[in-house]
């Protein structure tokens, strides 16, 4: 790999293929639980909420590898696929249990009237419900197994969503009202991560294993305490020499570390600065290749202060 030959700014066309891209950018997305290298104090706070059934809240800066301590654990635990609910700030409690299409199950019902669907054609609830990554998370397992759940950036949330979700947290159940009301009993819906279904009885969905669910926080709000005691709470500590060695190692096998580029990335957090260690995964991905120069331009373009914009 060499810097220039790529683009060159010329306007010239160059039949150059692009070269290989680093192993956490390839695509399809691959799980990155081999990689993943848990802070000192994580593994104690993971096996806790396992035995007590309880949410693990991770706290701590953006890029520090919150959500993928999730992919490591159901890796592990044979959990299967991780389910993941990316919270915003539009995001709420109805929306991670189930969606229910009800506009367009009316303009299927008007389409009927009208004669422009068969008159065979049954008007199906069912057609129009979907369980959400939280309500599939909840369902009864046929393994015997929780699933995972990823609540990512819960801090982004409205202020009220962290004290909606406490009865659900606490009860593991909940009632699709639009299925309590329906006259049939048992109705077959979508799950959130699959094309499969499940039978809702009298719509109630109630775990038998409590999900396995981490809830991740860049610590840009507080909680209500009744949220943070239902949690097993956990924060990311700052990052040391010895355990950035160690994740480029597991991601970069048998690439030069850069010592004093690893140095300089701690200095620079201990002094206040806002970085993510996927950039400095970046910087010395990069910064390995023998014909890139290592120059303060390039250091400073991978490895800004995020905090600057």
């Amino acid at each position: 790999m060499t810097w220039s030959p790529y683009y060159r700014g010329d306007g010239i066309e160059r039949p150059i293929k692009p070269p290989k891209a680093p192993p956490w950018r390839t695509f399809p997305r691959e799980s990155q639980h081999k990689q993943f290298q848990p802070p000192p104090g994580l593994v104690a706070a993971v096996n806790a909420a396992v035995l007590l059934r309880r949410p693990l809240l991770l706290r701590g800066p953006a890029g520090f590898g919150k959500s993928t301590v999730v992919e490591q654990v159901a890796h592990e635990l044979a959990l299967g696929r991780v389910l993941r609910w990316q919270v915003t700030s539009r995001s709420t409690l109805k929306e991670a249990l189930y969606r229910y299409d009800a506009l367009g199950r009316i303009h299927a019902q008007n389409l009927r009237l009208a004669g422009e669907r068969s008159a065979d054609d049954r008007d199906d609830i069912a057609d129009f419900l979907q369980l959400g990554p939280l309500g599939t998370a909840l369902l009864p397992s046929e393994s015997g197994r929780p699933r995972a759940l990823l609540i990512d950036e819960i801090d982004k949330s409205d202020m009220d969503l962290p004290s909606d979700l406490l009865d659900v947290l606490e009860r593991g159940e909940f009632e699709i009202p639009e299925l309590a009301r329906h006259p049939v009993g048992e109705i077959d819906i979508r799950l959130w991560d699959s094309p499969e279904t499940t039978i809702v009885h009298n719509g109630r969905i109630s775990c038998h294993e409590f999900p396995f669910i981490v809830l991740t926080s860049n610590d840009e709000r507080d909680f209500p305490e009744a949220f943070l005691r239902r949690c097993i709470r956990f924060t990311m500590p700052r990052p040391t020499v010895e355990m950035l060695e160690r994740i480029i190692g597991a991601h970069l096998d048998g690439a030069d570390t850069g010592s004093a580029l690893v140095g300089e990335f701690v200095e620079r957090i201990e002094r206040g600065e806002r970085l993510a260690i996927d950039q400095l995964l970046n910087a010395v991905y990069v910064l390995s290749e023998t014909h890139v120069p290592d120059t303060a331009e390039i250091r400073d373009l991978l490895l800004r202060d995020l905090a600057n914009g």
